[in-house]
């Protein structure tokens, strides 16, 4: 009946059918309690079902649910703008509403393309990109995220791109320690920038993680040497903070964490907590002066015909609040200190099985040493989800990477029985071995 996503649709596995949810926790048909250890999907950052996000929601349904955007305006709409812009601090002029986080880059990168194309440098239009990076499931996002099972098939859809290998400071493309990496990960990009200096229309990126690639980190100054190079040749940085937006990696937004200033950003996800679907692009005011003409065939012809939603808008302007009003910076600061302590005794109970570990903000990665099978087709994958929910965790490893994301507001006891879970299934997994 439902085509299920990123399923083998072989598989005649029932999917577990969940009812309720609240905080941390969800609960199945059968009563029993699952800990969100993902936040489903890296949305729900204040746990499932906070009553201020279901509350503001019910009294917008009870003034307006839906009206289009095109020639109409609200006052959700507004105040979640007015709102993002302030917690961007400025460095931002317009707000574009869309559905996913597909679509937010798919709008960065139309954006992008056209701005160029406005100020009559039509052979600006090469997208840069790292190989193991992942944007979304639209055609367009697919052109610049990486080669991988997710697009492959589609290859003779998707448009050209440059692609150079991803910055990883655990395992560097160039071989380099962190101690004394000079960030010549990106020296292959600037290189290409010198050779087609007015080619490059913007660097499409993930700041500071690459999250369904692997969850792979990499140094701040990876990003400020990418600033650098753009600006010194007229190129937009794209920055796709879908999954690094609030809070994810311990500062509001990645790009502040390194003290960068984009072009272009794409939030969704934690924007409204995981209660309603809804997603944004933030355009600079450079990017938004090219728009501003009298010309048709200027404007920005991009919608969707559930945009800016007063429903979907109101949630995510309180769930933007929350991370103030209940301290959630604090709260990962806090989360992080004891992901790595979690983390690390289990690392050090399976000093051979582990091939690293890594922590940043409210992301904790155990990568598990597989050898030749390592990769999102590691075929222990869906032994090791079956194993952990059977132990009432919820855990989608990508491969043979293990990461946790959870809700910020997770209590130390259901930290605890995430950790004992994960390491109750490397037990049983690695016995005998």
């Amino acid at each position: 009946m439902i085509w299920y996503p990123y399923t083998l649709q072989y598989e005649s596995d029932r999917p577990l059918k969940i009812v309720r949810a609240e905080k941390e926790f969800l609960y199945d048909e059968d009563g029993n309690s699952y800990i969100d250890a993902i936040s489903s999907w890296w949305v729900s950052i204040h746990g499932h079902n906070h009553p201020k996000i279901i509350q503001a929601m019910k009294d917008q349904l009870d003034r307006l649910d839906h009206v289009l955007l095109a020639g109409f305006t609200h006052d959700p709409a507004e105040d979640l703008a007015r709102e993002l812009l302030h917690v961007t601090e400025g460095l931002f002029h317009r707000v574009l509403y869309s559905d996913n986080g597909s679509t937010a880059v798919e709008i960065m990168i139309k954006l992008a393309y056209q701005y160029f194309q406005n100020c009559g440098e039509s052979n600006r239009n090469i997208f840069l990109k790292w190989n193991v990076s992942y944007h979304g499931d639209t055609i367009g996002t697919m052109s610049v995220g990486g080669d991988s099972l997710f697009n492959r098939v589609f290859s003779g859809l998707l448009f050209p791109t440059q692609e150079f290998p991803s910055p990883n400071c655990s395992f560097c493309p160039v071989g380099k320690k962190p101690g004394s990496c000079k960030t010549e990960c990106v020296d292959e990009i600037e290189t290409f920038f010198e050779k087609n200096p007015k080619r490059v229309a913007g660097i499409v990126i993930e700041p500071l993680i690459l999250g369904s690639g692997g969850m792979i980190f990499y140094k701040e100054e990876v990003l400020q040497r990418l600033e650098r190079v753009s600006e010194k040749y007229g190129a937009l940085l794209l920055v796709d903070e879908v999954f690094t937006g609030f809070g994810r990696t311990g500062s509001f937004f990645a790009y502040q964490r390194a003290k960068i200033k984009p072009d272009l950003i794409a939030i969704a996800k934690g924007l409204s907590g995981g209660a309603a679907p809804i997603a944004v692009t933030l355009a600079s005011k450079k990017i938004h002066s090219a728009f501003e003409r009298p010309e048709p065939e200027k404007a920005f012809y991009h919608g969707h015909t559930m945009t800016g939603n007063p429903v979907a808008c109101a949630a995510a302007l309180v769930s933007t609040k929350l991370m103030f009003v209940e301290s959630r910076l604090e709260q990962v600061a806090c989360l992080e200190k004891k992901l790595k302590v979690g983390l690390r005794k289990i690392q050090e109970e399976f000093p051979k099985r582990i091939r690293d570990l890594r922590v940043m903000g409210a992301v904790g990665v155990l990568e598990l040493e597989v050898g030749k099978e390592s990769g999102y087709t590691y075929p222990g994958n869906k032994i090791l989800k079956k194993k952990f929910l059977e132990k009432g965790v919820l855990l989608r490893p990508l491969g043979n990477v293990v990461y946790l994301t959870p809700p910020y507001v997770i209590s130390d006891s259901s930290l605890e029985k995430i950790f004992r879970a994960i390491r109750e299934t490397l037990v049983e997994i690695y016995s005998g071995n």
